[in-house]
């Protein structure tokens, strides 16, 4: 028998280190929630149960490094195959892909008219905008740090605002983490997760403010408690899905489709960067860190494949199910915000400190101006409840804007809630110059001059979609 083969027995610490560190971020949600529920000041907030878990660890990271000057999940009892917070990062970036890869997966809801389809795009560009906007500011900001004050600060790091507020955890990590790759340095993944966790806080914070002033005023009805829901079959199964008690049970069946969207989006990606740029590529980091667009792509070819078999009846029955996916792409933007919250690492950004408030409290003055603005001029019926969902979804993501939202429309009436969802679309499309700006100014990270271009392109990008945004104003029929 050869000695030398690999084993390994299950009482070995190894075996469990990852069980305990997921553990730990899932234990902190219901945490979370028993202190939302028992404390009035945390309910009355509106901050997301996994803001607040991962703040809570985070604090409790922060305490054992003070004594052990390393921080909990580096900690033996975490590690497996590199640190606890390696893994705290690559959980992140993967529960990003995945949770928008279930959003995409959902049968199609074709609803409204003309009028509605113009809402619905008027929101995406919104959200480009919001980008746009946040994007222009940061790097306005980082480049004057960088030229004045924090000399080895890269100019373009604040598009980073950009992502950490306008697209959350996620996207903020692996933007940052590109800037780490090209520097050589790590740092900016923690800058770039400070940053997302701020934008949580502002939306919590001065989104309840805010509505608490709109109350005052007169202009929301009353706080309405929200009383639980109970859900019918038909909320739950679709009447042309596969019954819900078949042999496979039907989670395993959204996780099938979502791993194989998965499988295929890598496939790509290495294709991309592996193969025709080459592992030798300074791109490559950016390709990789661009999962998640990788991810809705393969999640649109998965749909039309299952959706030409259906028409020709090689199936005959729908067999992706938008509740289920909802509850997935829930889990895993819960555990993605968590496990990027407690991944911040303060020791590597304490000389940035300074700029990163700077960047949140000019991006959230920003973000509310203007999102006040496009609301009270394109969605006038209902401005208020446009802007709650703009303002949340903006400075954290579109469960929080829909967090906000419920506070002046309990019961969803209004159509802000689905131009959240579908605006989606229109969003991508026109948010992919974006990444392809970040990719560049990431692959030049020193370099005052990209930036200082990459800016200009912002800011005309921006001044075009303005003008198709207030087309109407703009070009007014006679």
């Amino acid at each position: 028998m050869n000695e030398n083969i690999f084993s390994v027995s299950f009482y070995d610490a190894i075996v469990w280190r990852s069980i305990m560190l997921t553990g730990i971020l899932l234990i902190s949600l219901l945490v979370a929630n028993i202190l939302k529920r028992k404390i009035p000041f945390l309910r009355k907030s509106l901050i997301p149960n996994s803001v607040l878990g991962g703040i809570l660890l985070l604090l409790a990271s922060c305490i054992v490094y003070a004594f052990k000057s390393d921080y909990l999940f580096n900690l033996d009892l975490f590690s497996t195959n590199g640190t606890g917070i390696q893994t705290l990062e690559i959980l992140t970036y993967h529960c990003l892909a995945v949770g928008f890869i279930a959003m995409t997966l959902r049968p199609s809801d074709k609803k409204g008219g003309k009028g509605r389809t113009g809402e619905i795009i008027n929101s995406g560009i919104t959200t480009v905008c919001g980008y746009l906007i946040q994007g222009t500011l940061g790097i306005l900001i980082t480049v004057i740090a960088a030229l004045l004050f924090v000399k080895d600060l890269a100019p373009g790091s604040g598009i980073l605002l950009a992502f950490g507020y306008g697209q959350g955890t996620g996207q903020a990590l692996n933007i940052g983490k590109n800037f780490d790759t090209a520097l050589g340095i790590s740092g900016y993944s923690s800058f770039g997760l400070t940053i997302a966790a701020l934008g949580f806080l502002t939306a919590s914070i001065v989104g309840v403010i805010y509505v608490n002033y709109l109350r005052r005023k007169g202009r929301l009805g009353a706080a309405v408690d929200q009383k639980r829901e109970a859900l019918d079959m038909n909320s739950i199964q679709g009447a042309d899905e596969i019954p819900i008690n078949e042999s496979v049970d039907k989670l395993s069946l959204q996780l099938s489709f979502i791993a194989i969207a998965y499988l295929i989006a890598y496939g790509i990606m290495y294709l991309i960067g592996n193969v025709i740029l080459g592992t030798g590529s300074n791109l490559i980091g950016t390709i990789y860190g661009f999962n998640f667009l990788f991810g809705v792509l393969a999640a649109v070819i998965v749909k039309a494949v299952m959706s030409f078999l259906k028409k020709h009846k090689v199936i005959h029955r729908e067999y992706t199910n938008t509740f289920l996916l909802n509850r997935i792409s829930g889990f895993a933007f819960d555990l993605m915000i968590v496990a990027g919250i407690c991944a911040i690492q303060f020791h590597l950004i304490t000389k940035y400190l300074g700029v990163i408030l700077i960047l949140g409290v000019v991006g959230a003055i920003a973000t509310f101006l203007y999102v006040r603005f496009v609301a009270n001029k394109l969605f006038p019926a209902y401005e208020n409840e446009q802007f709650l969902a703009f303002f949340g979804m903006l400075t954290g993501t579109a469960s929080t804007g829909m967090i906000l939202l419920r506070e002046a429309d309990p019961n969803l009436a209004s159509p802000a809630s689905e131009n959240l969802v579908y605006q989606n679309f229109p969003a991508i499309i026109l948010g992919f110059p974006i990444l392809l700006i970040a990719g560049n100014i990431t692959a030049n990270p020193t370099s005052i001059a990209s930036a200082m271009i990459m800016l200009a392109i912002i800011l005309a990008f921006f001044v075009v979609l303005n003008v198709v945004l207030f087309r109407k104003f703009i070009f007014k029929k006679k």
